[in-house]
């Protein structure tokens, strides 16, 4: 039997590997199990509107590489600000695939989701803005290594239909961002549907379905705090 994240990371600790070596291997299978993690933008009105952009009609889709990926347990590392500029945070749902997707149905979608936790999509937000005036790519802005922070995957059987989620970003123990995955424009089912007609999905991908308002600046030594349900995690941001 597999054992998860959590179990993993606590055996390193009782065989004698370090607390950070663990943290290091915990991120290496993240890595091995994703292909690719796909992102959803503007996926909540009121995000759209704290950005200044109009509120979609269809998913915007854009993906970050398995090399994105860290966990949790460690420190979020931003960037160097002098080079890169701000590093904004954004907190998400995110699910898990336990089964290859291609042209779904509603009933394939809630089949195949293996697990939910939450997630920061980091962004450069100073250098992002830059290439959208240029009318360039932005994965300058949004793929380096550590722009994906994952939690550690629960069973998506606790959270229901995913349709009424609620979760928390906490910086420096003030509520900052509030989601509630009832007040997404594009629900987790119908997204999923959405992206396996738009390119196939993988047993292992990822896919972060948009932050609600509230996102913001990283500051070095802000305590973050994810919350999903009963479960917390605790970063400090580097």
């Amino acid at each position: 039997m597999s054992q998860s994240p959590h179990e993993s990371l606590a055996n390193a600790i009782a065989a004698g590997v370090s607390a950070e070596q663990g943290a290091i291997n915990h991120n290496e299978r993240l890595r091995t199990s994703i292909g690719k993690v796909v992102c959803v933008g503007r996926n909540y009105a009121a995000h759209a509107a704290e950005l200044g952009n109009e509120v979609p009609t269809t998913p915007i889709l854009f993906m970050k590489p398995a090399s994105s990926v860290v966990s949790i347990r460690g420190d979020v590392v931003r960037p160097s600000p002098e080079l890169f500029g701000e590093t904004h945070y954004e907190a998400e749902l995110c699910i898990q695939l336990s089964a290859d997707l291609s042209m779904a149905t509603i009933e394939q979608a809630q089949q195949a989701i293996g697990g939910v936790t939450l997630g920061l999509d980091l962004t450069l937000r100073d250098l992002q803005s830059k290439l959208k005036e240029k009318g360039h790519p932005w994965e300058r802005a949004k793929c380096f290594d550590g722009a994906c922070v994952l939690a550690d995957w629960l069973d998506p059987q606790a959270f229901g239909n995913l349709q009424s989620v609620q979760y928390q970003l906490s910086i420096n123990d003030k509520l900052t961002q509030d989601g509630d995955s009832a007040l997404m424009l594009f629900p987790v089912y119908e997204l999923l549907v959405d992206i396996s007609h738009a390119f196939s999905l993988q047993a292992g991908d990822v896919i972060m379905t948009g932050t609600p308002s509230g996102v913001g600046v990283l500051q070095a030594g802000d305590q973050l705090k994810l919350k999903l349900g009963a479960h917390e995690w605790v970063s400090q941001v580097q």
